[in-house]
């Protein structure tokens, strides 16, 4: 550290282990879920805090930062952001970062087993085993990925590392985005719609926030039609639920595989009765490696900024300028 006294940081949930050891260790720890009061202690620590680490449930808008007036940095445990306001940030001069790459290949992994769960009915035909339906009847086909026409909302790092996996099952593959990406070799679509019509697998890997809320509605989940799978590993936000469960029971699309949802850890009980929905419980970077590698990122993000240094994974909205 630069300065004689460690900065004051704010946990205002608890995180992973490592980041709240590291950063009990490293700086001068205040966390207010675990203060008897947490309100009087915001507002005493509040003017000193120059630091924030936050997980995918916590939300810091401009409120929050007005009574930080000395924030400086907030570092976030996770890819996504949308918990954040960072056009907020950016307009009061503060840092956002987030954990971008430690946790590219593990999502894409779990996209593709929830994938491959959704279409060839994993869950369903252990529960089926389990229940002893097995001796009495053979658990019925299910549905293939061969020959599928596979879609990919958000061609960023996971959605490369998804489309890179998929080339190995001898699928075409194609995406939507802002603009095409000229060094994709993959078909790109300028509309969600001429996507989703185009495909039979739909893959959800965008952003979350309000510049996305309910992308996947009804006109989406109509054009991805009666043979479509749709897989979200993105933010749950960006997924009109009760369309889907809408077009699932009235069979206008064929299954889909959920990681995530809008109100977690709720999880909609018109999704969750449905037998051609795969459900987990957002687990897509949750593994020891790459939970432990987020967390070291958070750490690293903060150690940085407050040596002098600057952040090492800015988000898109609070570039580093060299301001310190």
């Amino acid at each position: 550290m630069t300065s004689e006294s460690p900065a004051e940081i704010l946990l205002i949930r608890p995180m992973h282990n490592a980041v709240m050891e590291a950063l009990a260790r490293d700086f001068r720890l205040h966390r207010l879920d675990t203060a008897p009061d947490p309100e009087a202690l915001l507002a005493e620590v509040g003017p000193r805090i120059r630091g924030l680490a936050v997980g995918a449930q916590t939300r810091v808008d401009g409120a929050l930062m007005d009574r930080l007036p000395r924030l400086e940095i907030v570092a976030n445990f996770g890819v996504g952001y949308d918990t954040v306001d960072a056009r907020a940030a950016a307009q009061r001069g503060i840092v956002v970062t987030n954990t971008p790459d430690v946790l590219t290949d593990e999502v894409a992994d779990l996209a593709v087993g929830l994938l491959l769960a959704t279409l060839r009915r994993i869950p369903q035909a252990d529960r089926y085993l389990r229940a002893g339906h097995w001796p009495k009847a053979p658990f019925p086909l299910s549905p293939s990925l061969r020959g599928r026409r596979v879609g990919i909302l958000g061609l960023g790092r996971i959605g490369r590392a998804i489309a890179q996996r998929l080339e190995g099952f001898g699928v075409a593959i194609a995406y939507h985005g802002r603009r095409p990406q000229g060094d994709a070799p993959y078909a790109y679509h300028p509309t969600l719609i001429g996507l989703a019509e185009a495909s039979d697998v739909l893959i959800v890997v965008a952003p979350g926030g309000a510049d996305t809320a309910k992308l996947i509605g009804a006109e989406v989940l109509d054009a991805l039609g009666p043979e479509g799978v749709l897989v979200n590993v993105a933010r749950g936000s960006l997924v009109d639920e009760a369309a889907l469960a809408a077009a699932l029971a009235a069979g206008t699309i064929q299954a889909a595989g959920l990681d995530v949802f809008a109100d977690e850890p709720h999880v909609p009980e018109a999704l969750a009765v449905l037998d051609n929905t795969v459900l987990l419980p957002h687990v897509g970077s949750a593994s020891h490696h790459t939970r432990a590698e987020m967390a070291r990122l958070v750490v690293e993000n903060l150690v940085s900024w407050f040596a002098g240094r600057g952040p090492l994974t800015p988000v898109a909205e609070t570039p580093w300028t060299g301001r310190a």
